[in-house]
């Protein structure tokens, strides 16, 4: 298969790597992840002017035509510098949910500003007792008129405390975990009766505790069917799983290449102690896995965009899977090559390290997806 870019895709490859080495290296992550908004505005803006936000979008809805691979491609760099921008959450989640269910007038309303850098958005889906199952939706969604009104908490909603609209799951009908009944409803904030509590995750990025108290959206705020929604929203997280592989896939390059560079430096007897060979064939096995990680980012972005649902199912877990086996054994030998210091909070590595942990447990962690992978029925028939 040829993995090769286009002359399009290798452009926005390079501009994005060149805004991360000269505008947005790890020292700048750290300044910011101790403000109230975790990122800047005027840095989003400008991403929006280069064309990244919209890279995935179709053309007809102020995109540049692309796919999942453009906005994959865009995210692998800027996970090399950490930069705390919610592409994830906007542009792939309830960005890529306004494209696809979204009407030409929520796109013009809610999506084209995002696009552009003046908006960013949010999912809200998490439950304190889902986990991982989304059909597992205690959060009301109550008739009123023409209006539905809402109530419920979610949890973890990344970019949540930031978004100028949430994306928000809630059930309909059925009872709590019935797959039918669950909509999803855009709710502006501020809104009546929307409260968040901003909560740092462990990686240095912003997430929030959302509850709905009462919150009214109009029925031109609901995308699609108010009871049909759970299918969108499973492959809106699967295209989160893909993403977080190929953010993954740059902060373990990174990682990698950072700990080459100290094995070239860091002398010991007098000698590099990259010229140990123990120490050779333990960064031999970390490139053979980075690489692994590599192969199955692709696929599962390729995949991601594929109406062959089981076959998008099959490769994205199987990615998700590799990124925690094969990513864990570069962190861990990341951290143990750079010796005491891998672990400080000053050392760089250790914030890789977190994002990671971070990302390897985000939409599936590796349990979960091996799980999935053996429940496809592609899966019973290989067996057989």
């Amino acid at each position: 298969m040829n993995f090769d870019l286009t002359e399009e895709q290798q452009m926005v490859v390079d501009s994005v790597a060149r805004f991360v080495a000269n505008d947005s290296p790890v020292e700048r992550f750290r300044k910011l992840r101790d403000t109230e908004r975790g990122w800047e505005p005027e840095v989003w803006r400008a991403m929006g002017e280069m064309g990244w936000l919209a890279a995935g979008f179709p053309e007809e809805q102020g995109g540049f035509g692309g796919c999942f691979v453009d906005m994959a491609l865009v995210l692998e760099q800027l996970g090399r510098g950490l930069v705390p921008e919610p592409y994830l959450p906007s542009v792939v989640l309830a960005g890529g949910l306004l494209s696809r269910l979204g009407s030409e007038e929520q796109r013009e309303r809610w999506l084209a500003p995002m696009l552009e850098g003046a908006t960013s958005l949010a999912l809200a889906y998490a439950e304190r007792q889902s986990r991982y199952d989304l059909h597992d939706c205690r959060t009301t969604a109550v008739r009123e008129g023409a209006d539905f009104v809402l109530h419920g908490e979610k949890v973890w909603v990344l970019n949540g405390h930031a978004a100028d609209l949430v994306l928000v799951t809630a059930r309909t009908a059925g009872g709590p975990r019935d797959r039918g009944g669950i909509g999803l409803f855009a709710v502006e904030a501020p809104s009546a009766g929307l409260r968040r509590l901003p909560v740092h995750g462990m990686d240095g990025h912003h997430t929030a505790l959302l509850k709905l108290e009462g919150v009214r959206v109009p029925r031109e705020a609901v995308l699609g069917d108010p009871e049909g929604g759970l299918p969108h929203l499973e492959w809106a997280i699967d295209r989160g799983a893909a993403a977080a592989c190929a953010e993954g896939q740059g902060e373990i390059q990174e990682l990698f290449e950072r700990t080459i560079a100290y094995l070239k430096e860091r002398e010991q007897f007098g000698v590099p102690i990259g010229t140990f060979q123990a120490l050779q064939h333990r960064a031999a096995d970390m490139f053979a896995e980075v690489e692994l990680c590599r192969s199955c980012m692709i696929l599962a972005a390729l995949r991601a965009d594929s109406d062959d649902e089981e076959l998008r199912m099959r490769e994205i877990s199987a990615a998700k899977a590799q990124l925690t086996r094969g990513g864990w054994f570069v962190q861990e030998n990341a951290i143990q090559l750079h010796g005491g210091i891998g672990v400080t909070d000053e050392q760089d590595e250790g914030l890789f390290f977190k994002r990671l942990r971070v990302l390897q447990a985000l939409f599936g962690d590796e349990a979960w997806h091996v799980d999935r992978f053996q429940r496809l029925p592609s899966f019973d028939a290989e067996i057989r």
